[in-house]
């Protein structure tokens, strides 16, 4: 394998690595995205099974995470997702009514949550009051600032007179879900990046977006189909071994051969990040290892007839944490998906086990499921798709720019102040490939050519 030494090379085929090799490509650097997969999308990515398109994890997005959006824009695909016109969620419980979490369309950030907070049903009043009390505190707490990330948000919750049951209630319903943590275990930092740009900062922040098409339609076939509009060089199926950096540039080691590459984006998970990067450039890659990794839990229902008509919903008191409408228009029935965060304890669960109790659980949140028979069942396990966001991970994250010249890290769990999010994935891309941008001697692509 033979490469063009003026080429930057990119390796990794995640949201990250996408992001950068598009910023590239539009400055007009000649751009080979290197992929140990077969396609393009890392941990976003769907496979068949039946009739049904299945994506491995249920990702939703806000208005807010705006690096993210324009990649959809950019990539052509954002008419495949819905995006609400008001952050709402249906809140269930076994034996109660529904509620809803909603803001409202009249009053500005942060009076509209004042509302919904108000109403929620699932906290006595004066735990409600409590609760828009530490809300309001909330805001004064700075996202960027180290101290709040040595400090557990669940710390700061009961500083500020949050009780455990008012944390399950409440604030683990957004926690959990959103970084993949209990509040007990988060860091304050990215708590508080989560409610403050997300919920309390500006009132249309947390308008959900979901994904109304596979992942794979998403990001992997558009990505791969953009940058070949643009000449650059998309290689799948090849795990890259090693990066070698030389006079003027970098060779890059793979099984099919090398790479002359005049710089690099490492955009890999940090385990691999840390087996690749060369000493010289990270000194510190070791430190790495300390941001572990947390799994999510997916359990796949494939019900003959439709049990509910919601098309998502959060939990209370149940096994079920979320579940969500995927249902295909040409498939019959309804395909319901339980996404389970934080899921340490359950991914070494029979899959039996796992199906079996959501088949209870949900027949509690929706009568029809009683009697209504499974089409299919299955569980999908993504054993590190987070990084582990617990206080004192500021310290290990690195920046962008390496301590090599022309090599750069970009990944979620680079130092973006973003938890691990698609948004904070898109953003450490585009970071790092400003870094070699930089470096060639490139002019940085405007926010208007990739929006």
């Amino acid at each position: 394998m033979t490469g063009d030494r003026d080429r930057v090379c990119v390796v990794g085929g995640g949201l990250a690595g996408i992001a950068a090799a598009l910023r590239l490509a539009d400055a007009g650097v000649p751009v080979t995205l290197v992929e140990a997969r077969p396609r393009l999308g890392g941990a976003t990515y769907s496979f068949r099974r039946g009739d049904l398109t299945v994506d491995t994890g249920q990702h939703v997005f806000l208005r807010c995470y705006a690096a993210y959006r324009g990649l959809l824009r950019r990539l052509g695909s954002a008419r495949h997702t819905v995006q609400q016109d008001a952050f709402s969620v249906p809140v269930l419980a076994p034996g109660a009514r529904p509620l809803v979490l909603a803001r409202s369309r009249r009053l500005p950030a942060p009076a509209h949550l004042l509302p919904t907070l108000a109403r929620y049903r699932a906290l006595p009043l004066p735990r409600r009051l409590g609760a828009i009390r530490a809300a309001a505190a909330l805001r004064s707490v700075d996202p960027d600032d180290p101290g709040a990330d040595d400090a557990s948000f669940g710390a700061w919750l009961a500083s500020h007179r949050q009780d455990a049951d008012t944390v399950r209630r409440l604030w683990d319903l957004i926690c959990v879900a959103a970084l993949n943590a209990p509040a007990a275990e988060a860091s304050l930092a990215l708590a508080a990046r989560v409610f403050r740009t997300g919920l309390l900062d500006a009132a249309d922040a947390a308008d959900l977006g979901l994904p109304a098409a596979p992942l794979l339609d998403l990001h992997g076939r558009p990505a791969r189909a953009a940058l070949a509009d643009l000449g650059g060089t998309v290689l799948t199926g090849v795990r890259v071994r090693g990066i070698v950096p030389g006079d003027g540039g970098f060779e890059i080691r793979t099984g099919a051969g090398r790479l002359p590459a005049a710089a690099v984006v490492l955009a890999v998970p940090h385990r691999e990040a840390a087996g690749l990067v060369p000493a010289p450039a990270a000194p510190d890659r070791d430190r790495w290892s300390r941001l572990g990794a947390t799994p999510i839990v997916n359990v796949h229902l494939h019900y003959a007839r439709r049990v509910t008509g919601l098309p998502f919903a959060a939990v209370l008191d149940s096994p079920v944490q979320w579940v969500f409408d995927r249902t295909p228009a040409t498939v019959p029935g309804q395909y319901l998906v339980v996404s389970l965060s934080a899921a340490d304890r359950l991914l070494r669960r029979p899959a039996a086990d796992l199906i079996a109790e959501q088949l209870a659980a949900l027949t509690d949140l929706f009568p029809p499921a009683r009697r209504t028979p499974l089409r299919d069942c299955f569980v999908t396990r993504e054993p590190r798709a987070t990084f582990r966001q617990s206080p004192g991970t500021r310290a290990v994250r690195p920046p962008a720019q390496t301590r090599l010249p022309g090599l750069a890290l970009a990944g979620a769990w680079t130092a973006t102040g973003w938890p691990d999010t698609m948004e904070g994935a898109v953003r450490s891309g585009q970071r790092a490939a400003d870094v070699v941008l930089a470096h060639l001697g490139a002019r940085t692509p405007t926010t208007e050519a990739l929006t």
